[in-house]
């Protein structure tokens, strides 16, 4: 059981992103920032943050399993352009868990809390994977005004006709494996608080087409075209924003503001600075 434990852990890892580099060769140690790292109480956890850089508000969101750690790249490329802000998610890095049922509600409502608590006037948003749900479900909450939202990798559902199937099967297959690791009482890692992580991946979110139509900021929703979302449901999201501008990197995956930071920030700041348009072919 020890030798796999490791193994298990890794493949819940590489299913989520995939292991980073990046960080090792930065000075700066983000989310682990002593100099600038905070934590506040929101909702009953305590939520731990970082900020970087002046300007115009930018909230980064990292995915499932991960933590600030995992978007240097983009903290990197954005703090000299924006007022970059990420947190840990609820239940990850530094920052409490204080449930038993970990929803993608529950840190939208987190994260709605931390823009309330640094009284921000307006912010845009980059989420990543469950970043991107996140994004998105701020939008729909619309408590916080959001300018623009660059989505890359959401979903709006858990099923088959949003996300390939091979995601979700490695996910219950890890799942199982946990459920003996608990069984058996080994104490080796957290596995409760990982069961709830992978709750949000196999059953949830569920947003409609109407709930999309709710959002008022301008949105970019990006993938890659090998992603593990599949190309149609990026389609299909983009097709209920009122007001959206579609992406598929080309020869990219799930994990391309890791793997190809240098495309990615370049997509997604365009977006971010350059007047937002949606024209029409036949004008």
């Amino acid at each position: 059981m020890k030798n796999s434990i490791p193994q298990l852990i890794l493949l819940c890892t590489l299913f989520i992103f995939g292991a980073s580099n990046a960080q090792e060769k930065l000075k700066t140690l983000y989310g682990n920032n002593e100099a600038v790292g905070k934590q506040i109480e929101l909702n009953g956890a305590k939520i731990y943050y970082e900020e970087y850089g002046k300007g115009e508000p930018l909230l980064l969101i990292h995915g499932n399993g991960e933590s600030i750690k995992s978007m240097v790249n983009q903290i990197e490329y954005f703090k000299t352009k924006f007022r970059v802000i990420i947190a840990d998610n609820r239940g990850h890095g530094k920052s409490e868990l204080k449930t038993d049922s970990l929803t993608y509600k529950q840190i939208a409502n987190d994260l709605d809390g931390l823009a309330d608590h640094l009284q921000l006037d307006s912010l845009s948003i980059i989420g990543w994977s469950d970043g991107a749900i996140l994004a998105l479900l701020m939008g729909i909450n619309n408590k916080v005004k959001i300018k623009r939202i660059a989505a890359m990798a959401g979903n709006l559902r858990p099923d088959s006709t949003a996300v390939n199937s091979w995601a979700p099967n490695q996910v219950r297959k890890n799942e199982l494996e946990i459920k003996k690791f608990i069984a058996k009482g080994d104490t080796s890692r957290d596995w409760n608080l990982i069961l709830q992580r992978f709750g949000l991946l196999l059953n949830q979110p569920n947003i409609s087409h109407e709930g999309l139509k709710k959002i008022k900021a301008a949105v970019l929703i990006i993938a890659g075209d090998r992603d593990i979302i599949k190309n149609e449901h990026s389609v299909e999201m983009f097709n209920n924003i009122p007001k959206s501008q579609l992406c598929i990197i080309p020869g990219a995956t799930h994990s391309a503001p890791q793997m190809i930071p240098e495309i990615f920030n370049e997509i997604v700041n365009r977006f971010l600075t350059k007047p937002f348009t949606m024209p029409n072919s036949s004008d």
